[in-house]
């Protein structure tokens, strides 16, 4: 039972809230800088004015409720919760003033969409969209794929408190002794990738002609947008764009980087190789793909008139697979394409979108490791029938360490799952009401919801504001995995009672 909220918790809650809103106005600064390097003097009132907007209110805040206390769990979760809908209202700011959307609720779909790791875009005219801009749309995924608050752990929180902060944001998983040294390895690794990967986008670009500072903003943008599994793109065709199989082989290797557990990057960093040999989830991500990869074969053993041969069948249909498994979104194929596959291809894409990628990764969806542990408690419960009464059973899997499977870890697992099905369940009812199909709506949702971003044309800007708002719920609750949010839902009735 969580305790009732009181006074002295809105003034915590308020303070922590102000220093994260502060920490927005720092990163914002990043494209600003683009815009000025770039000279794109219109572009540069637009971050101005919300680097204004967060130091007003995050100083405000900080000065109406100063808080010399720790933070604790439900207050942790509350202001994780609240900070990634403030963050995607005011990182909003600079996109609608760019004059690229329709209204500032496009715009703050695509601020959550960044920050969630989606990938789903309602921007306008990208191909003329600024660098400065279309660098903030990239930023923002880099910064929501560690986590908006794992900038907040190194620089801004101390104490038991940060790792309320931290496991408020769907990661329950400390790599080392400490929350502060966790988060640190975290943005080394991310770093660390962004300048290899970068380079290596940007030397395959350049051998097909593309210039040097051309080719490093745009490795750079996909390098980002493909660790953090979100799928943006600076251009409207996405990866399809690039005509670039080379281009495209890399892309995949960032995908399932990207949405390997930081656990496992770790043990190889600290030179423990045999981890990806051994570790359970991994091999239950491998053994999915080549599930839900039959799944897309058999859809098409029937009709494959629309590929030109073997080579571009094979090179088209697992690419979507690999990028919507791994959560990012990236396509070489037309949205207008995928709408056409068969609909048990689509259900192949739909089962590995919904499962997605590791546990403490830049990942969404319900997680290899999640599915892993189901079929542990059904072997486990199997061998209770098969085995004498009294004998003790026991399941373990290796994750990092030797684990004992037990119920609690089951039953946390289990409860996870049925909420995000349910989740994906809503947005397809809804999409289903408001007139379209319902396989369609059922991808959508699930693309939404497990923030991976590939669309079968539903979202766009001519869709309903009702569904463009639920989208963005769904992006929110899939990415923070339910718990900070249901307890900001009772921090809301807990104030409406009093």
């Amino acid at each position: 039972m969580i305790p009732n909220f009181s006074r002295e918790d809105i003034k915590i809650i308020g303070y922590y809230l102000g220093l994260m809103i502060t920490a927005l106005a720092v990163v914002l600064c990043f494209p600003l800088l683009v815009a000025l390097f770039a000279q794109e003097w219109a572009a540069v009132p637009d971050f101005l004015f919300a680097i204004f907007i967060c130091l007003i209110f995050g100083f405000a805040l900080q000065t109406i409720f100063p808080a010399a206390e720790d933070i604790n769990w439900r207050q942790g979760m509350c202001v994780v919760a609240l900070t990634w809908v403030i963050t995607m209202f005011i990182s909003a700011i600079p996109l609608y003033l760019s004059g690229h959307f329709l209204s500032y609720l496009d715009a703050c779909f695509e601020s959550m969409s960044a920050y969630a790791t989606t990938g789903l875009v309602l921007i306008q005219d990208l191909d003329h969209l600024s660098l400065s801009h279309n660098f903030w749309r990239h930023l923002m995924c880099f910064t929501g794929g560690q986590g908006i608050i794992l900038v907040g752990l190194i620089f801004l929180f101390r104490g038991s408190g940060a790792l309320r902060m931290y496991i408020g944001e769907g990661r329950d998983a400390r790599i080392l002794p400490n929350i502060k040294s966790t988060a640190r390895f975290i943005w080394l690794v991310s770093f660390t990738y962004l300048v290899l990967g970068s380079l290596l986008l940007a030397g395959t670009l350049m051998m097909t002609g593309v210039s040097f500072p051309r080719a490093v903003f745009h490795g750079v943008c996909i390098f980002m947008a493909g660790w953090d599994t979100a799928g943006f793109a600076p251009q409207s065709l996405n990866i399809l764009y690039y005509h670039n199989i080379l281009f495209e082989i890399l892309t995949v290797v960032f995908c399932f980087l990207g949405a390997v557990s930081f656990g496992v990057h770790y043990s190889v960093w600290t030179g423990h190789f045999r981890e990806l040999r051994e570790n359970y989830e991994l091999r239950v991500l491998m053994a999915s793909v080549m599930v839900f990869y039959l799944f897309t074969l058999l859809g098409f053993s029937k009709s494959m008139s629309q590929f030109t041969g073997v080579g571009d069948f094979f090179r088209s249909t697992f690419y979507q697979l690999i990028s919507g498994h791994t959560g990012v979104g990236f396509s070489n194929i037309p949205s207008c394409e995928l709408a056409g596959w068969t609909e048990l291809s689509l259900l192949g894409i739909i089962f590995a979108m919904g499962l997605g990628g590791c546990t403490n990764s830049t990942s969404g969806g319900i997680k290899a490791l999640r599915v892993g542990l189901f079929i542990k408690s059904l072997r486990k419960e199997v061998k209770r029938f098969v085995y004498p009464e009294g004998a003790s059973i026991e399941e373990h899997f290796h994750h990092q360490r030797d684990v004992l499977v037990d119920d609690q870890q089951v039953r946390t697992s289990m409860g996870l799952t049925i909420c995000f099905v349910l989740l994906y369940l809503s947005g397809a009812l809804l999409g289903t009401f408001l007139g379209y199909g319902f396989l369609p709506s059922l991808f959508e949702s699930v693309s939404a919801s497990a923030n991976v971003g590939l669309s079968v044309g539903i979202t766009s800007p001519a869709m309903p504001s009702i569904l463009k708002i639920w989208y963005i719920f769904q992006m929110w609750c899939g990415r923070l995995e339910f718990i900070a949010i249901l307890i900001l839902f009772r921090f809301f009735v807990t104030l409406g009672k009093k």
